[in-house]
């Protein structure tokens, strides 16, 4: 089973379905409202966890109700939270719009992530145990560094979101193996739309990049070798509030496994696709079986079983 580490947020979701965004200004009347379990890291964290994996979430939760049921959703999950904290104060939350057509808005208050400013005892030996360790940044910065920092003394591959999107520090892409921007964060950190350029700009800064695409699917550039784009599974998406975040999660199992690259990229594609099909965020993310079963019946509606080529 492969072991992560998951070193970022914890969220309680404040989730309102509209038929449309509001403008700036305008009042817009909603169709639903729901509470549901969230932020960047718990989400990888449960990702990553119903896809097999043996996963230890280090972060923090306020002393209130939603800090209450955040652990408890990740415990559900299969998630291991002795490193999760509770501290003083609010959990944090995410406050999220979602459209009809899936997409959606978040205001994101940090809450008690705020607190997590370093590694505290145990945090480091519970990362030389992963065989990777997934960062995001919606915890301090100088918690993201030294876990970057504890996974390069230790040689665990490091797998960085860079969301909410801010300029990286060279120390923190110098300890990166593995950078997973969406196409708005890989142009936003390179100045470059097109995510071809992009992906050869931050390759002279980390090994391997995968900017993700949305319905286009990922491009997979490292160094040294020919750009792969994989395509997505042909969907109809309803939220993809989390879908980035299961495709980071399930990515890291199958890499761990031992899985080539593109066979790696189309299982999480697979499981990112599943997880747009339905609403929330934690709630929304498949099973392994869920995903084997999907990945499967996509390669078969999709290749030629004589040539091995997509149709």
């Amino acid at each position: 089973m492969t072991a992560i580490a998951v070193l970022g947020s914890t969220n309680m979701d404040l989730v309102a379905y509209v038929p449309k965004a509001p403008l700036p200004g305008e009042t817009v009347t909603g169709r639903a409202f729901r509470t549901v379990p969230g932020g960047k890291g718990a989400n990888q964290a449960v990702a990553a966890a119903r896809s097999g994996g043996k996963v230890v979430m280090i972060g923090a939760v306020g002393a209130d109700e939603f800090g209450v049921r955040l652990r408890s959703a990740l415990t559900a999950a299969g998630v291991e939270t002795a490193a999760l904290r509770t501290v003083e104060g609010a959990s944090g939350t995410a406050h999220i719009t979602v459209d009809d057509e899936g997409g959606n808005r978040i205001v994101v208050i940090p809450g008690a992530n705020g607190s997590v400013t370093a590694l505290e005892a145990g945090d480091e030996a519970r990362i030389a145990a992963a065989g990777a360790l997934l960062l995001q940044l919606e915890l301090p910065l100088p918690a993201v560094l030294a876990g970057a920092r504890a996974a390069r003394a230790h040689g665990v591959r490091t797998v960085l979101t860079p969301a909410p999107v801010q300029p990286l520090p060279a120390e923190l892409l110098a300890a990166t193996d593995l950078l997973v921007p969406n196409e708005h964060e890989a142009a936003a950190l390179t100045g470059l739309t097109d995510p071809r350029q992009a992906a050869e700009a931050l390759l002279a800064t980390v090994p391997e990049v995968v900017i993700t695409l949305g319905a286009a699917g990922v491009l997979y550039a490292a160094r040294g070798r020919d750009p792969l784009n994989v395509p997505a599974p042909r969907v109809r998406a309803v939220d993809t509030t989390a879908a980035g975040d299961t495709f980071v999660g399930a990515l890291a199992v199958a890499l761990g496994e031992g899985r080539p690259m593109p066979e790696a990229l189309r299982w999480a594609s697979a499981a990112a696709a599943l997880s747009v099909q339905r609403h929330g965020a934690q709630d929304s993310m498949p099973t392994r079986a869920e995903t084997d079963a999907f990945a499967l019946a996509d390669w078969q509606a999709n290749h030629h079983p004589d040539t091995g080529a997509a149709s």
